[in-house]
């Protein structure tokens, strides 16, 4: 058909108010305009030439659903790829068996590539089961006290407080009156043996024992008489 445009180029409708260098340069960097260029290069083989505007777009209509958390079209890719992976490790596997016990270098060789494509399998399925029933996450809740905290590491026990009067305050204190000076003055009256005791000149006659001892009598009789 004259006139036509080859299959491998990209048609690109104008949008105003941007240049044509910026707009070649922005689909250029479109992930998705990449993803067409490397499905047309390998699909050729399978479906033919594969027109590179069309396939553009219906990548843009894809990801647009995927965007809108409508993942059907993710879902069948995900079952294509495990039913292709599973058909790869059956075909590699048959060919490991039909070279065991005769060339047992190519029998591994085959052995490695069927488990790797069993695994990938696998990891295909695991996706898809997530994507369709996604995990439940719980969130533990953590008590957080009101300002700050001291955490003592391998030290020893803090001591208990002062009390908070020490004795002699708690001598002069009597249900939060302070004793008078006077009244303890008064408390301790002059007692004669006491006083008869308290006057004793060892000069007198140059002998304490001697001194002593009438003044202790004296003091006795004196306190006997009082009682």
């Amino acid at each position: 058909m004259a006139g036509a445009e080859p299959t491998g180029t990209l048609k690109v409708s104008r949008e105003p108010n941007v240049s044509p260098e910026r707009q070649v340069a922005e689909t250029a960097l479109d992930p998705l305009f990449g993803g067409a260029i490397v499905t047309a290069a390998f699909g050729k083989r399978i479906t033919g030439e594969i027109d590179l505007t069309a396939l553009y777009q219906a990548l843009h209509d894809r990801a647009k659903a995927v965007r809108d958390n409508k993942l059907g079209s993710a879902e069948d890719m995900l079952t294509a790829q495990a039913a292709a992976l599973n058909a790869m490790f059956l075909e590699l596997a048959r060919q490991s068996g039909a070279n065991m016990g005769e060339y047992m270098q190519a029998a591994e060789t085959y052995m490695r590539l069927a488990l790797k494509a069993q695994a990938q399998c696998r990891a295909t399925l695991e996706t898809l089961a997530t994507i369709k029933n996604p995990p439940v996450v719980y969130a533990r809740q953590a008590n957080i006290a009101n300002g700050p905290q001291q955490v003592n590491n391998g030290t020893a026990a803090p001591r208990a407080s002062e009390p908070a009067s020490s004795p002699t305050e708690l001598l002069e204190t009597e249900h939060g009156k302070r004793m008078e000076s006077g009244t303890a003055g008064a408390a301790i009256s002059g007692d004669p043996a006491v006083e008869a005791m308290g006057a004793i000149d060892g000069t007198a006659d140059g002998g304490r024992q001697g001194t002593c001892q009438p003044q202790r009598r004296q003091g006795r009789k004196a306190a006997g008489a009082k009682g």
